[in-house]
């Protein structure tokens, strides 16, 4: 079953037209879409050309700038949203928000979560690119996770700073128990975030290369601030890239594109991507 979904109001950085997403309901479906062992959640956009049989996997687009001509997209249904206490695990289906997951963890004294509560997205994203908030990171408590393929235990990953090596959809994880849900963890985390712009974003354009940041690498290059069309690197926090009403890809990836240029010839740096650019 598809659905169309209109990214110009579902993405965060409300950018790109209406498109036929590709609905997935069930742990059987997701194996017979996904499971070739030439799909990638990260697949080289220009293979993904060559075949279209394999669509992109998407969540709720908080870190995603989709193009005038995206590849073929699918998405985890709600039958994927759950969240259940199991031999004492946690374990959360890939399809559910942050937002409930904290909710979840508040309600039943559950340690650990509290940093999701300003970590806008669905659990598979968040697993897939290790997200996090300074030292506070989603795999820090993981125990395992089911892809299309297998079973992977925490081990049996490489991870890193907003990396992993997955290489299949993910469709649920476990996660240890803790109890103590804090509060004042809720309020640094929102502290955090006080520096960062309300305005339509994808959150961080860019990883921070190590042992610098790239706000400040932007900044320095001249580009805080700088807009073209309605789109502009926030005056708030130069790693943002904000949509001021009717920004397009075009006007994105020229900034980036930009950003990335004058970066490399002042610093040679190369400034790595954090979000998803989807354009076939």
């Amino acid at each position: 079953m598809t659905k169309k979904i209109n990214f110009s109001k579902f993405s965060s950085l409300k950018i790109g037209g209406v498109v036929d997403v590709l609905m997935i309901d069930s742990i059987e479906e997701a194996k017979a879409v996904f499971a070739s062992k030439s799909w990638q959640q990260d697949v080289d956009l220009s293979a993904l050309q060559a075949s279209l049989a394999h669509p992109y996997l998407i969540g709720s687009s908080n870190n995603l700038l989709l193009g005038n001509h995206p590849p073929p997209l699918a998405k985890l249904s709600k039958k994927f949203d759950y969240i259940k206490i199991q031999n004492n695990s946690f374990i959360i289906g890939a399809a559910t928000p942050s937002g409930k997951i904290v909710s979840f963890c508040k309600k039943n004294n559950i340690a650990n979560f509290e940093f999701l509560s300003h970590l806008p997205g669905t659990l598979g994203g968040l697993v897939y690119m290790n997200a996090g908030l300074k030292e506070y990171e989603i795999f820090t408590h993981l125990i395992s996770l089911k892809t299309c393929t297998k079973t992977l235990q925490k081990q049996d990953i490489e991870f890193g700073y907003r990396y992993t090596n997955i290489s299949s959809p993910i469709l649920e994880t476990t996660f240890e128990i803790e109890l103590g849900f804090d509060d004042t963890k809720v309020e640094l985390f929102k502290k955090m975030r006080s520096n960062q712009p309300n305005t339509p974003s994808a959150g961080s354009c860019f990883k921070n290369p190590e042992g610098d940041y790239a706000g400040r690498l932007i900044e320095a290059v001249g580009l805080k601030g700088v807009r073209v069309g309605d789109m502009e690197f926030s005056t708030k926090h130069a790693n943002f890239l904000v949509n001021h009403g009717n920004g397009t890809y075009k006007q994105a990836k020229e900034l980036i594109d930009e950003a990335q240029m004058r970066v490399k010839k002042e610093f040679g740096i190369e400034l790595e991507l954090e979000i998803k650019v989807l354009e076939s």
